[in-house]
């Protein structure tokens, strides 16, 4: 009996939301974002926009007398960091020959469930690697953590703070050069300069938490060899993150209450001869993964492809890497 386009929809539809959580699972970003409560959804727009205090917006004037005129020079504190969507979609497919080949309805789910999983794992892989590190060569037009990136508006320049000007990444708009505000400029710390992974992370949180609005550090994401030396140094006291917590069945430490764990993606140069960024310390307060109500991984409908035997569904992502303040944020650099 021939499978109607409505049945394959019903199915495509039962399984998504199960193949969305796993997506989220198995990566250790897109896991911490979600956990932390990084990942908002609107309901349209043409951009994006997000509203940012780094301003002071007015001055003290010391009262000895009483009488002293007050200072009235302010500043409109409120910059709007504007971000475009980005937009991309794949097909599920399943041709006619594949459907008379596996007769019966569970075998034609089962190739439905195969070829949903498969995309999910795609897309998994290429939104981690460009959030990660900016090199997707298909979800080019996703914002990236990695400030070293060609185009200079990555998050998390691997550069000090000070003097101004040092760190000059755009981001949403926001220029480092123009606003080198503590809340908007990101923490930095080298293991050239101190070798110890437990001392360069302490500096990146004490410097982060001083400065950030609100929140407090959410997650650790380090190169592999960064976490083995970080584990290394710990082993003696180390504490492990209860199972339960980590549904992704990936094993981690613990820094600060945040967990600390490693991705395969980090470890990466930054352009500077001999250098690897190999520590993202994130307050998801600050970094947002904002989706479009209608494009939070929606599927379409099964529909027939004209000209072909074959019929196909889509998978439509509308999504965008955000940053609300920056100053809470830090890289550390040398630490494989």
């Amino acid at each position: 009996m021939a499978i109607s386009n409505d049945l394959l929809s019903s199915t495509l539809y039962s399984i998504r939301d199960g193949e969305v959580d796993e997506l989220y699972k198995k990566v250790a970003f897109l896991d911490g974002v979600k956990k932390a409560g990084g990942v908002e959804v609107e309901k349209g727009g043409i951009k994006i926009q997000r509203p940012l205090s780094i301003q002071e917006h007015s001055t003290i004037t010391q009262l000895a007398t009483g009488y002293e005129p007050v200072s009235l020079a302010v500043n409109d504190v409120l910059r709007p960091a504007v971000y475009d969507w980005s937009d991309f979609v794949a097909p599920i497919v399943i041709t006619k020959k594949e459907e008379m080949e596996n007769s019966g309805e569970y075998a034609i789910v089962k190739i439905l469930e195969a070829r949903m999983k498969s995309v999910m794992g795609m897309l998994r892989r290429e939104l981690n690697k460009q959030i990660l590190r900016g090199n997707s060569t298909v979800l080019t037009s996703v914002n990236t953590l990695n400030g070293s990136s060609a185009g200079a508006n990555g998050f998390l320049e691997p550069r000090a703070p000070s003097p101004a000007g040092t760190q000059t990444n755009v981001v949403g708009g926001i220029s480092n050069v123009t606003f080198p505000v503590p809340g908007w400029l990101i923490q930095f710390s080298n293991g050239a300069v101190t070798a110890d992974v437990m001392t360069n992370l302490y500096n990146l949180y004490i410097d982060g938490n001083s400065v950030a609005p609100m929140g407090d550090v959410s997650h650790v994401i380090m190169a592999n060899k960064t976490l083995a030396r970080y584990r290394k140094e710990l082993f003696d006291i180390q504490r492990f993150i209860d199972t339960k917590t980590l549904d992704g069945g990936r094993m981690g430490l613990a820094f600060n209450g945040a967990l600390a764990e490693q991705d395969p993606e980090m470890g990466f140069g930054t352009g500077v001869v001999g250098e690897t960024l190999d520590v993202y310390m994130l307050n998801y307060q600050g970094i947002k993964l904002v989706f479009h109500s209608e494009g939070d991984f929606s599927v379409s409908p099964f529909e027939h492809i004209s000209g072909t035997t074959a019929r196909s569904a889509n998978l439509y992502v509308k999504c965008q890497l955000v940053a609300d303040f920056l100053g809470g944020q830090g890289v550390g650099v040398n630490l494989q």
